[in-house]
């Protein structure tokens, strides 16, 4: 198995629109071959503070999702999102191999 994480920091006030933007998510990765499950995150302490976790089987299967024409079009809708501030948030982003569950 192999996990990713994207944490973001929303601007103050923005948390719930994104979160209601990944409710609403086009679940496209659900479909790349070898993916899992997705999760939305939202920290307990600094509620502007989300983070995104993807599962897949292996980190060859995130690699090929990544490397997709899908993946490109969905970011790059992200980066043409009217609210430009929404639009402007850039990940920290953190890959790991799951080695016991």
């Amino acid at each position: 198995m192999y996990t990713v994480f994207s944490t973001f920091d929303v601007p103050d006030g923005k948390a719930d629109e994104l979160i209601e933007i990944y409710r609403n998510r086009s679940r496209s990765v659900d479909q790349a071959p070898g993916f899992v499950d997705f999760f939305l995150l939202q920290n307990d302490k600094k509620p502007g503070e989300l983070t995104v976790q993807l599962l897949f089987d292996a980190k060859e299967d995130y690699l090929k999702w990544v490397r997709s024409e899908e993946f490109k079009r969905i970011h790059d809708l992200e980066k043409k999102y009217p609210d430009k501030e929404l639009a402007a948030v850039i990940p920290k982003v953190q890959q790991f191999k799951v080695v016991a569950k």
